[in-house]
């Protein structure tokens, strides 16, 4: 048997090739959109991807199932998902045969009414499965968020029962050595205690996950119900691209565009964002730009700042565009303009931004005219410690409540760190202050250190 994970760390997605090596027959679970590992490995291993089973209608990725499709493999979901293109839905304990490997379809519904879990079996006459793969269901260190459907007519708290029932009649029952392989860890927004470890057991996750080992019905219900981050704004819209047919990923090169094209492309909506670190973008910058810096969770922000639909220019160093196109992808956003090199451009077209230190921002708050203070953290994160006065607007819920900022003074803004903070003051900038806003250098970790 082949079981081989694949983990992307810039969204905290994990996703998995299962193949049987007598018949060469594979399946791949919750893949990417962006499907060449899988292929290259495939063929390396003499393996035919046939089937693409998808644990759930994913909201925090687009899944590569239709590029998958364009090449010929089936479609798998559990029979309570309704997509509109051809796919095939299995059954509750359902089996799915690749010659000796046997897969098993367990219905656990909880963090979607769809969610399913897939029990891998090394034979077709093996008694317990060698390992399952539970989605969004269960991960190692807690359980999958049940309020991502509460806009469409589903309660937090109906999903969440579900979620402990699948939990204690399905995933539970499975053998203790059972290895458990989710499709998320730490840093993703599908859940709140994830584990940076990547793969457990079931008798671990028994014992040790914070939020499954809560046997009580309504307990388990009031505590997953409660205190998930702010869901990032794109959530929804890949939640119904995942069930929609949509154009496969687009391999074409991406267009180098010059500064005049640039110009006219943003004169019509289009905007740039500035895929450097917060310092090299305080330091020069096109004017007007948004900074969501690449080395951090890049798509999950950029996806919460700006629209889907509105035409991005890429801009920054020449060997981080493709990447950050390759990650927008990853998430639907397809409609890339072009982009423009940094190192292409004289300096003389640039604007330099302000970034106060924590001692700088102390001085500032003693006199008359003190700045505002901007807290773009999650309330989980404000409840440890905050700048007294400051005023709290996660930073994916900023794009939405722009309204609600005071402009009678400055702004300065300020995460834990000071990468969400270059992109809320960029964000401010770029929309409503342009001479207004500065962030904090270091962030709260700063300010704590220099109280």
């Amino acid at each position: 048997m082949i079981l081989e994970q694949y983990y992307l760390q810039c969204l905290s997605q994990a996703s998995y090739l299962i193949g049987d090596e007598t018949t060469g027959r594979a399946v791949v679970v919750d893949p990417r959109r962006d499907i060449e590992d899988y292929l290259q490995d495939a063929q390396q291993l003499g393996l035919d991807i046939e089937l693409v089973l998808e644990t759930h209608l994913h909201a925090d990725f687009l899944s590569g199932h239709l590029e998958f499709a364009a090449l010929g493999a089936e479609i798998g979901f559990g029979s309570l998902a309704e997509p509109e293109f051809p796919a095939r839905l299995f059954d509750d304990h359902e089996r799915y045969s690749l010659g000796e490997v046997t897969l098993e379809i367990m219905h656990t519904p909880g963090h979607t009414p769809e969610s399913i879990s897939i029990a891998v079996y090394e034979t077709p006459d093996s008694l317990t499965p060698h390992a399952v793969c539970t989605g969004d269901t269960l991960f190692v260190g807690d359980v999958g968020r049940p309020d991502l459907l509460v806009s469409s007519g589903w309660s937090k708290f109906e999903l969440a029962g579900m979620l402990h029932d699948s939990l204690r009649t399905k995933l539970f029952t499975l053998p203790d050595d059972t290895i458990v392989y989710p499709a998320h860890g730490a840093g993703s927004a599908c859940g709140k205690n994830l584990s940076s470890e990547t793969w457990s057991t079931i008798g671990a996750q028994k014992r040790d996950n914070v939020s499954a080992r809560i046997g009580d019905r309504e307990e388990f219900v009031a505590s997953i119900s409660e205190g998930q981050a702010t869901q990032p704004g794109y959530f929804a819209y890949d939640a119904k691209l995942n069930s929609q047919i949509r154009a496969v990923r687009d391999h074409a090169p991406l267009q180098a565009l010059s500064l005049a094209e640039v110009d006219q492309i943003t004169s019509s909506g289009a905007v740039v964002l500035d895929v450097r670190s917060p310092e090299t973008f305080a330091a020069g910058h096109l004017p007007g730009a948004i900074n969501v810096g690449l080395e951090g969770r890049f798509a999950e922000f950029a996806g919460s700042v700006i629209d889907p639909e509105t035409p991005i220019v890429l801009f920054g160093e020449t060997d981080q565009l493709s990447e950050a196109r390759t990650r927008l992808s990853r998430i639907g956003y397809d409609h890339v303009a072009g982009s423009l090199a940094a190192g292409s451009i004289d300096m003389a077209n640039v604007v330099g931004t302000e970034r106060l230190t924590a001692s700088e921002l102390k001085r500032r708050l003693r006199e008359d005219s003190a700045p505002i203070v901007l807290d773009v953290r999650d309330p989980g994160e404000v409840a440890e410690g905050a700048i007294e006065g400051s005023v709290n607007i996660p930073l994916v819920e900023l794009h939405q409540r722009m309204n609600e900022i005071a402009m009678n003074n400055d702004i300065v803004v300020y995460c834990a760190g000071g990468y969400r903070s270059s992109i809320a003051a960029s964000m401010l900038r770029s929309q409503i202050a342009p001479d207004a806003v500065v962030d904090l250098v270091g962030g709260y970790s700063a300010w704590a250190e220099a109280s």
